[in-house]
């Protein structure tokens, strides 16, 4: 299985829409290496990184699903390195 490491970035606008997300990213769990969220108070929003190492199919369904949530926009930036297990 060839796998790649990513950073998928999210921008949460609504704060309603946190446990739609945190379900996906829950059904993603075995992926995650980790996960940073730094709420920016003076904007209301939160912004969200989470570090993934897994298929590119799977790193593109996983950012999709966030940002097809209301109120969600994420983005994946990948590596150009392809691990091989």
């Amino acid at each position: 299985m060839e796998t790649r490491v990513a950073v998928i970035g999210i921008i949460l606008e609504k704060p309603d829409s946190v446990e739609k997300m945190n379900a996906v990213i829950h059904e993603y769990s075995e992926y995650i290496v980790g996960r940073m969220g730094i709420p920016y108070r003076q904007k209301g929003i939160n912004i969200i990184s989470i570090a993934v190492d897994a298929p590119q199919d799977i790193i593109s369904a996983f950012s999709g699903k966030i940002g097809r949530i209301d109120g969600v926009t994420a983005r994946a930036a990948y590596s150009n390195y392809v691990f091989k297990e």
